[in-house]
C-alpha cells in the first residue's frame, strides 16, 4: 500500500489503479450511470413500498451504501490528482516567468511547455 500522493505514484506512467480510476469516472460521469443510480433508487423504494422481508430492505440500503462509497473512493482520487497537475503548472507558470523577467530563457520554460499537457500523464 502507498502513502504517496495518487499523481506520485509509479512515476510518470499511470498504474493500473489510475486508469480504471479514469475510466469508472467517466462512467459516472455518464447518462447510463445515472440510469443505474436511479434503477437502484427505484428498487429500494419498491422494497420498502413492498413491505419486502427486512432481509431485502437490508440488501437494497446496504446496496447503495456501496455504491456511495466506491463513488468517493474514485471522486477523490480524481480530484488528487487534478490538483496536483494544477500545481505542477502553476510552478510552471512562476518558474517562466521569473525567467522571463530576467531575460534567459531556460529549463523552467522547457518544464512550462511540459506541464501544459501534464493532466494526460497523471
Amino acid at each position: 500500500m502507498a502513502l504517496e500522493h495518487p499523481a506520485e505514484r509509479g512515476g510518470r506512467r499511470r498504474g493500473p489503479f489510475e486508469r480504471f480510476a479514469e475510466r469508472a469516472s467517466n462512467f459516472t460521469s455518464s447518462p447510463a450511470f445515472f440510469g443505474v443510480c436511479l434503477l437502484l433508487v427505484g428498487i429500494v423504494i419498491g422494497v420498502h413500498i413492498a413491505k419486502a422481508p427486512l432481509t431485502w430492505m437490508l440488501l437494497a440500503g446496504e446496496s447503495m451504501t456501496a455504491v456511495t462509497l466506491l463513488l468517493l473512493a474514485l471522486l477523490k482520487n480524481s480530484e488528487r490528482r487534478a490538483e496536483h497537475a494544477v500545481q505542477r503548472k502553476l510552478d510552471a507558470i512562476a518558474a517562466a516567468l521569473l525567467e522571463s523577467q530576467q531575460g534567459e530563457p531556460g529549463p523552467a520554460q522547457r518544464s512550462l511547455r511540459t506541464a501544459i499537457g501534464i493532466e494526460e500523464q497523471t
